[in-house]
């Protein structure tokens, strides 16, 4: 596979594949795994693979035998046991606490239907917030007497809160620039995000800032559609107390019509494509 054109990666450095066992892994699963291998200089020693299985509704043990197959049959291995998220459920239920503690996260009771009910409609030609605060919509009484009732809430990052705690933030992509989070924008586009769901003390953004600093994660490695998703995890390493890794923002594969792939795409997935007789090194044609 070294043919295959993968973004350039100056020096190798200590990185993860970390996908989800909710199907078959597809094209462009490949082409991120084989960009963090790359990114790792080939070595086992600096790849780590995470199993990212806290959606406990569609996750399957057999998906993730089936992933372990096709990465080794694509040439690439690890040195560590691979970490599970779902085994790390304590780990993330620390982390909230502490940010419940210092005022950083508030609980959410209400329901999707109810925070589009009580919150204003945007104009037309505005966007609504990815994520609205919901801090103070209802009251503590309010709150008292679902909880009473057995209501679980979901918690929300505190974002003007934690980000008058951390001032101005940075990052740098593995290409040298330099990305710096603007607070106002923060809070327009990606505001109160949830922290903690409603099942588990834990969600993407709070499991996978911890998981990357727990295994000395040096460059992340992702793809373009989790950009946007960077700003909250230099958040969250900044209130949390974590180191900042270099990220690389890898392109999507897509189909003939420019759709990105998806795991429903069975036709697509490295399981045909093997099973046609397809070798390792002829995924090289059918990257970007």
């Amino acid at each position: 596979m070294s043919s295959v054109a993968l973004p350039a990666v100056l020096r190798p450095a200590r990185t993860r594949f970390a996908p989800s066992p909710t199907g078959d892994l597809h094209l462009g699963h490949a082409y991120s795994a084989l960009t963090a291998w790359r990114a790792a200089g080939r070595s086992d020693k600096l790849l780590c693979l995470r199993i990212d299985d806290l959606d406990h509704t569609r996750c399957r043990a057999v998906y993730t035998e089936k992933m372990i197959d096709d990465l080794q049959w694509l040439g690439m291995s690890w040195a560590e046991t691979p970490l599970v998220q779902s085994a790390r459920l304590k780990r993330y239920a620390r982390a909230l606490d502490q940010l419940r503690a210092e005022g950083l996260v508030y609980p959410c009771y209400l329901t999707r239907r109810e925070i589009s009910t009580m919150l204003s409609a945007p104009q037309d030609g505005d966007s609504p917030l990815a994520a609205p605060s919901t801090k103070g919509l209802l009251s503590i009484s309010e709150q008292a007497e679902r909880e009473a009732e057995g209501q679980i809430p979901a918690w929300r990052l505190d974002s003007k809160s934690a980000l008058a705690r951390t001032g101005k933030l940075a990052w740098s992509d593995s290409d040298g620039h330099k990305q710096e989070i603007d607070a106002d924008q923060f809070i327009t586009d990606i505001g109160d995000v949830i922290l903690g769901r409603r099942d588990i003390a834990a969600s993407y953004h709070l499991s996978v800032v911890l998981d990357d600093a727990d295994s000395q994660i040096d460059l992340v490695v992702r793809g373009a559609d989790l950009a946007p998703s960077t700003p909250v995890h230099r958040v969250l390493q900044a209130v949390l107390g974590l180191p900042v890794p270099t990220y690389l923002h890898h392109p999507l594969v897509r189909d003939e019509t420019g759709r990105r792939l998806a795991k429903r795409d069975q036709d697509r997935s490295l399981r045909a494509h093997r099973d046609a007789g397809m070798r390792p090194e002829e995924l090289q044609d059918l990257m970007p």
